[in-house]
């Protein structure tokens, strides 16, 4: 369907209830206004490709939107890469757009990092691991913080295939995450982490679903945020296990840190489990820095500003615990490290 085809979805949708579609459109929900092209590039030997856009909206309003605002078109295939694919994407402008494929035949890491100062900013990611296939994937999203952004991704794993999927989200001023796994193919898995780090009145929504549609499948979703100043922080996760999936493995875990008074977090939890013999669990908890440890790390000295920057790190940290691949759980601890020093020496 085209997006001016579509009704703007109404907030009764947990996808839309905290950042309602006209909160995070680039103008009026009427107007598709001409994209400038999201600018990607990488320093290896992988060649990426310009190609047509995807057609893929799965009937989603922000798919549809993206797709009808043109942008950069870039796909790119990886087999049995030796070392890491860096991939940078840049945006400038008033409303920038871009559309990046990945073909997965082999076993790869790859690392796409998304930076510049325009006002809108719109990402889909798609990405097709064939069977037998691996793939290790770093998000970072380290965009101006006024920048408005929206990021779809659409996963689709074979059999016996497997992806590690992390997102570091410090970066822009109003953020709309919707990453969709579909496990296609009996012995695929995903594992999921994300870790966001919210100041000032940042807002940042990260949707995940992961649609376990064969039995033998696994997945394992953490999610972390820290939310200081009137920052707001929601993080929503639908996992379901069709009917007939039998012997499938689903977790989810939602922590929330709140560093002041007037920060706010929601997490959202959700299971749509039809088959009789599975695994299925689900966890979620916010709360304020405890005391005890506060205390502690002072009693050794810390000034309370160094005690809270501990607790922080390691509680951000911890997000990526779940991911097994050494040079992704590397950069993109890395990647948080720089990112919080940086915020310390302000």
């Amino acid at each position: 369907m085209m997006y001016h085809q579509m009704p703007i979805p109404p907030r009764s949708e947990h996808l839309w209830r905290y950042t309602p579609w006209p909160r995070i459109h680039p103008t009026k929900p009427d107007d598709v206004p001409t994209a400038d092209d999201v600018v990607f590039s990488n320093d290896g030997p992988q060649v990426l490709s310009s190609t047509e856009h995807s057609q893929n909206t799965q009937g989603d309003i922000a798919r549809a939107f993206l797709q009808a605002a043109g942008g950069s078109s870039s796909h790119m295939s990886l087999n049995d890469e030796s070392e890491p694919v860096h991939i940078n994407a840049r945006a400038s402008g008033h409303v920038a757009v871009g559309h990046l494929h990945l073909d997965v035949k082999g076993s790869a890491v790859v690392f796409l990092h998304i930076s510049g100062e325009p006002e809108w900013v719109g990402l889909h990611i798609t990405g097709t691991l064939h069977a037998n296939a691996h793939l290790a994937f770093g998000f970072i999203n380290e965009l101006d913080s006024n920048t408005k952004f929206l990021r779809c991704e659409d996963w689709q794993l074979a059999r016996d295939s497997s992806l590690e999927h992390a997102t570091l989200s410090v970066g822009g001023f109003r953020c709309k995450s919707d990453v969709r796994t579909s496990l296609n193919g009996t012995g695929s898995s995903v594992r999921q982490s994300i870790t966001v780090n919210a100041d000032g009145s940042r807002h940042d929504d990260e949707h995940v679903e992961i649609h376990h549609h064969h039995g033998h499948t696994q997945s394992d979703l953490v999610m972390n945020s820290a939310c200081g100043g009137n920052s707001h922080f929601i993080g929503t996760g639908l996992l379901t296990i069709a009917e007939g999936a039998n012997k499938s493995n689903a977790s989810q875990v939602f922590r929330n840190l709140l560093l002041s008074q007037k920060a706010r977090a929601e997490a959202i939890p959700e299971l749509e489990v039809l088959a009789d013999d599975v695994s299925a669990a689900h966890g979620a908890a916010s709360a304020p820095i405890d005391g005890n440890q506060l205390h502690y790390l002072m009693s050794r000295g810390l000034s309370p500003e160094e005690a809270e920057s501990v607790i922080v790190n390691g509680f951000l940290y911890d997000a990526f615990s779940n991911l097994t691949n050494k040079q992704l759980l590397e950069e993109m601890r890395t990647r948080l490290t720089v990112h919080l020093e940086c915020e310390l020496k302000r």
